[in-house]
């Protein structure tokens, strides 16, 4: 497979950058069950490009196909290409792939340092100064992806908070079990959802701590747009602050790094709009659903037989994980 793809490479660069390029130092990174990311260098004429290839697999493991809100690899580069000229922490995209590569949906894009690995920066000594930093970061980042110009974006799905309550309880029917504690929450974010934005934004869609780079400075990059969609811009601010996505870091709701007020007092100091506390804990409580329930999504996958995995049956206890955390959430 390596030698299939820098060969690949190797013809896409080349056109890219006008030269003959050598792929060096190619590797799959870990991670994506839905998507392959590969690291590499580009060596032309003594230069030397650190970049990234983001593709689809053949297939999908137990050959499923992605999510249907999931996008495309064209769709995502031009909603990085967008992002990133919009002042964004996001790579930057070069040049998509064409089908002679024979790589698939897949694009290129630089290479930016840092970690995504949430035990390292919630834990390891050298980023103990990025701990105090990352989230009046996210925050500040949030902002700026909201205030990217949608017209310069390509064509993206509106969800507002009923579509995705819908989009749930859809999800639950499918799995013909009782499901009470989901169902309370549902019947609960029914009852309180909020009014449609007046004005929708780009949202991320999975702005969450692990979807990010980070180094000693703090965060570097925003990774793994596929989910984005214009929407609510609170939706991304409550889904930072789920509990699982802490990592532990249970009494620092902002990803593990800092309170909810620090988060929304950097949105509003970057140009986000006013925080109101109500809208940001409807969108915790939906999200908190939300991994519950493809938490639930993917265990039934290996339960049903489709596809025989221990990750994806491991994942089925996160569900019981994020019962727990909703009725305390209930309770607030």
């Amino acid at each position: 497979m390596s030698e299939i793809v820098a060969a690949a490479l190797a013809a896409a660069c080349g056109r890219h950058f006008g030269a003959a390029v050598g792929i060096e130092n190619l590797r799959r990174e870990s991670g994506g069950a839905s998507r392959q990311t590969w690291s590499f260098d580009a060596v032309a004429a003594g230069t030397r490009q650190e970049l990234i290839l983001r593709r689809d697999p053949p297939t999908v493991a137990g050959g499923e196909k992605a999510s249907s809100t999931s996008l495309d690899r064209a769709t995502e580069f031009g909603v990085l290409r967008a992002a990133f000229q919009g002042g964004v922490r996001a790579p930057e995209v070069l040049f998509e792939l064409t089908a002679e590569d024979g790589l698939g949906d897949a694009f290129v894009m630089r290479r930016i340092g840092g970690t995504a690995i949430a035990r390292k920066l919630l834990r390891d000594a050298p980023y103990a100064q990025a701990r105090t930093r990352i989230a009046s970061q996210l925050g500040e980042i949030a902002a700026r992806i909201h205030s990217v110009d949608i017209v310069r974006l390509p064509s993206l799905a509106r969800r507002e908070a009923a579509d995705q309550i819908a989009s749930l309880r859809a999800t639950l029917d499918t799995l013909d079990q009782p499901q009470p504690v989901f169902e309370l929450a549902l019947g609960w974010l029914d009852r309180r959802k909020p009014a449609p934005a007046t004005k929708p934004v780009l949202v991320h869609g999975d702005y969450r701590t692990g979807n990010y780079l980070a180094d000693e400075t703090g965060v570097t990059a925003i990774l793994d747009w596929e989910g984005a969609h214009l929407g609510d811009p609170i939706e991304d601010l409550g889904w930072l602050c789920v509990k699982s996505w802490r990592f532990g870091a249970i009494d620092r709701p902002a990803g593990g790094f800092g309170s909810r007020e620090q988060l929304w007092q950097a949105y509003e100091r970057a140009g986000g709009g006013a925080v109101d506390p109500a809208r940001a804990h409807w969108w915790e409580v939906f999200g908190t659903v939300r991994w519950g329930v493809i938490c639930l999504t993917q265990a039934w996958r290996h339960l049903s037989g489709s596809v025989k995995s221990m990750e994806l049956a491991s994942i089925g206890r996160r569900a019981v994980e994020t019962e727990v955390d909703l009725l305390q959430l209930l309770k607030a």
